[in-house]
């Protein structure tokens, strides 16, 4: 055969090489070894900002409910009072609905409340990836008390 017929395209044409193709691939490996892990963190960060925003809003449900009622809804009634009237003593006069459902946190628990809380007032937080108390990194708590 001749040279003629190893050749890819129109004559004067030049074809990769092996060594060019397995050179480029190796580039291609070391950039998505650099960049993977960066893209990779950013959902779980995207979570937790998710979580952050959340809770921020249902802070202020809470201050909106206060308003109406002279109080906040105690820990029993939980956070269910901002979209159903409370059942459970003491019973609201003035209640008003200030949210029309209850989001549930980026990973699917719904928020916690209590009333008293342990680091504030209220605490309103989400238990994290894992759906438990306490954990570290992505199953850490994300609360109100925090900045």
């Amino acid at each position: 055969m001749s040279e003629r017929a190893y050749r890819v395209g129109s004559v004067g044409e030049r074809g990769f090489t092996l060594i060019e193709i397995m050179v480029v691939m190796v580039i291609i490996a070391i950039l998505a070894g650099m960049i993977v892990p960066r893209v990779m963190n950013r959902p779980a960060q995207a979570r937790k900002l998710a979580a952050h925003q959340d809770i921020a809003s249902l802070m202020q449900a809470l201050k909106l409910y206060r308003l109406d009622v002279g109080r906040y809804p105690t820990t029993e009634q939980g956070l269910a009072a901002l979209v159903k009237q409370p059942v459970l003593e003491p019973l609201p006069s003035g209640w008003m609905q200030t949210l029309d459902t209850l989001p549930k946190d980026p990973w699917g628990h719904p928020y916690q409340y209590a009333n008293p809380g342990q680091h504030g007032e209220i605490d309103v937080w989400s238990l994290g990836a894992d759906g438990q108390p306490g954990g570290q990194g992505n199953d850490a708590d994300i609360g109100n008390w925090e900045p």
